[in-house]
């Protein structure tokens, strides 16, 4: 792309979540014109809606839903682990306090793409085991609290630009319990993330001003004050994150993240901002509990990731044209994957609209990040159960750790 004067807008404008809406429904549009490597089956979906529903209905029957984040992994198994970081930092002020969560709360994120069919990880204190997502959220917990992520041994509870820096493979790959029978996909790619993270931190004083992730807190305060939208928080979490992904494509030096190249669209580039945006999400309870108003949080979208896309392949809203392709590994920046991605964001919107419109609920007061954690994301984990005993994914996707 040439460096122009339009093309800072045309980075602005992919750094967006109209961008990621723009591009997924110009996918939808293509596959209902038989363009892509899907076809869309509408009359499936007030079924899937009514699936959605009862999902909702069964984990959340009063309703009470909160936004789809990594804070619900830590209270995985009926335990609530916040509980207890929440007593040991209770004296704090909610400024310090927010700091802590978001300390925790984004290295976490970062290590949750898929973990794999194998990988398990079994809780000490309560000999649970857990997998996946849960798995990952739950080892990342200790990681931070015994405080691997500290370089200052009498402050554990915080994340420090040198602590993410120099944290190893070897104490990683303890935390999380990786053996050879035991094994975890990606872990070279989610410690050079962690890595990243804390350069990334340590260079950009101005998001980032006391060298700790959760200092963001500070930028946010200083920039917009005790009120904030869903687009703003997610633009600083891609200005001050986007540094961080390995190998993307850049635009005068500007990382796009989560951005992939899809000749079939004008412009030639697809946009998802899946972690970044379930980062948006994540920072949003402990932001609220310190005391910030969190607006226009339904401009956000939905996740294209495995569970809500796999959603859609396994009830049968969409399907494969060539369905050989579901026996065979894909690549994140394979033309399948993407458009499969663009389907997941344009077809949550419309499940979005159709869920609310049933529970008589607007998009300010139930956006879609409920509709995600009270229904799609966990709808999809129990179609895929239901399909393949190891709950694997519709399609295989070669993770490298930083996608999904």
């Amino acid at each position: 792309m040439s460096n122009t004067n339009d093309q800072a807008i045309d980075v602005n404008f992919l750094l967006s979540p109209q961008a990621v809406r723009h591009c997924a429904e110009k996918i939808l549009d293509l596959t209902i014109k038989d363009q892509t490597h899907f076809r869309y089956h509408p009359e499936k979906m007030p079924a899937v809606v009514d699936y959605v529903l009862q999902v909702i209905r069964e984990n959340y029957p009063e309703l009470n839903i909160p936004f789809h984040s990594r804070w619900g992994h830590f209270r995985a198994g009926n335990v609530d682990r916040t509980l207890w970081l929440k007593k040991r930092i209770q004296h704090l002020d909610p400024l310090e306090q927010a700091r802590i969560k978001l300390d925790l709360v984004i290295p976490s994120v970062l290590l949750d793409a898929g973990a794999g069919n194998i990988w398990s990880f079994k809780e000490e204190s309560t000999g649970k085991i857990f997998q996946r997502s849960e798995g990952l959220g739950i080892a990342s917990f200790y990681l931070f609290i015994i405080g691997y992520l500290s370089d200052d041994l009498d402050e554990p509870l915080q994340a420090t630009d040198l602590g993410l820096q120099t944290l190893s493979r070897e104490a990683l790959s303890k935390i999380f319990q990786v053996t050879e029978r035991n094994p975890l996909v990606g872990v070279e790619g989610r410690l050079q993330l962690i890595q990243n993270l804390g350069r990334t931190v340590a260079e950009k004083k101005n998001i980032f001003p006391l060298g700790r992730p959760g200092s963001m807190v500070d930028y946010l305060k200083t920039k917009y004050g005790m009120k904030i939208t869903g687009p703003q928080l997610l633009r600083a979490v891609l200005d001050g994150l986007g540094d961080i992904w390995p190998g993307r494509l850049q635009v005068d030096g500007v990382n796009l993240g989560d951005t992939w190249h899809y000749d079939k669209i004008p412009g030639g580039l697809a946009c998802f901002h899946k972690l970044s945006q379930w980062m948006t999400y994540s920072l949003m309870e402990p932001l609220m509990e310190a005391g910030f108003e969190l607006t226009d949080v339904d401009q956000l979208t939905g996740l294209a990731e495995y569970r809500n896309g796999g959603l859609l392949l396994d009830r049968g809203l969409i399907s494969l044209k060539d369905p050989k392709l579901a026996e065979v590994s894909h690549s994140p920046d394979s033309e399948i994957i993407v458009e499969w991605r663009g389907l997941t964001v344009s077809l949550l919107d419309r499940i979005g609209q159709a869920v609310q419109k049933e529970l008589h609920k607007n998009p300010a007061d139930f956006p879609l990040a409920k509709v995600l954690e009270g229904g799609t994301w966990w709808a999809g984990r129990k179609a895929a159960k239901g399909l393949r005993p190891d709950g694997s994914p519709p399609l295989k996707i070669q993770s490298d750790g930083t996608v999904f």
